[in-house]
């Protein structure tokens, strides 16, 4: 059956259709950046609860976590653990602490290779996290598929840090962004999300990282996991 143009027309202003070019409002969770722009070009208002988030950088160590730190803090006030899943560089104590994040209230998991997907997977399935950090610079479109369904029963956000060069890599994350430094912060890079792509970088304004020191107020003592053969 074909449309007329004048058919056509209508049935495209209509409230209860969306259109490609348009930001879509997601039915899932969404929890407040801590960053107002950054939550009116996120579909949901703020960071995907119950989904992979896929970060993509040049370079570590541009404010990555800074821009993360204040959704984090949320979710820790009310009670919540964080896990962060062979973070690359020791995590700076005093700088957790001081965007409110408890120390008592996160873990820090040491993994290598095929294994921190599969540490990603179990922490996932215990329910026991509201959020989790994973770098992931090794990881196969299984695995995140894996992840993206684990992910699927997981309260909170979900973020994998991941190397610029494998951007162009397939993945089931609905939303995939590109961090990069910028005189007053970081330029975010929305290529991925439930609408059009960003059309430009969102410049936002935070505080450049402390270096991290090998010696902190509060030493984090990182947990193994290891895979449990299955009979």
């Amino acid at each position: 059956m074909s449309l007329s143009a004048s058919a056509l027309l209508q049935s495209l202003q209509r409230s209860d259709l969306w259109s490609g070019a348009r930001l879509a409002t997601s039915s899932v969770s969404g929890v407040a950046s801590g960053f107002p722009a950054l939550d009116a070009v996120l579909p949901g208002g703020g960071w995907p609860c119950g989904e992979l988030t896929e970060v993509f950088q040049a370079r570590q160590g541009i404010g990555e976590l800074t821009l993360l730190l204040p959704a984090l803090a949320g979710l820790v006030a009310e009670d919540g653990w964080i896990a962060a899943v062979a973070p690359p560089w020791p995590l700076h104590a005093p700088a957790w602490q001081a965007n409110g994040l408890p120390l008592e209230r996160l873990l820090v998991i040491r993994a290598e290779g095929q294994e921190t997907a599969w540490a990603c997977e179990q922490l996932l399935a215990s329910g026991a996290l509201s959020g989790l950090l994973a770098w992931l610079p090794e990881i196969d479109t299984r695995q995140l598929r894996r992840l993206q369904l684990a992910s699927e029963s997981h309260p909170g956000p979900v973020y994998l840090f991941r190397p610029a060069a494998q951007a162009g890599m397939a993945s089931p994350a609905p939303l995939r962004l590109t961090l990069d430094a910028a005189p007053d912060g970081l330029a975010v890079t929305l290529f991925k999300r439930r609408g059009p792509p960003l059309a430009a970088p969102l410049i936002l304004k935070v505080k450049r990282p402390v270096r991290t020191v090998r010696r902190t107020a509060r030493r984090m003592t990182p947990i193994a996991l290891h895979p449990v053969p299955v009979s």
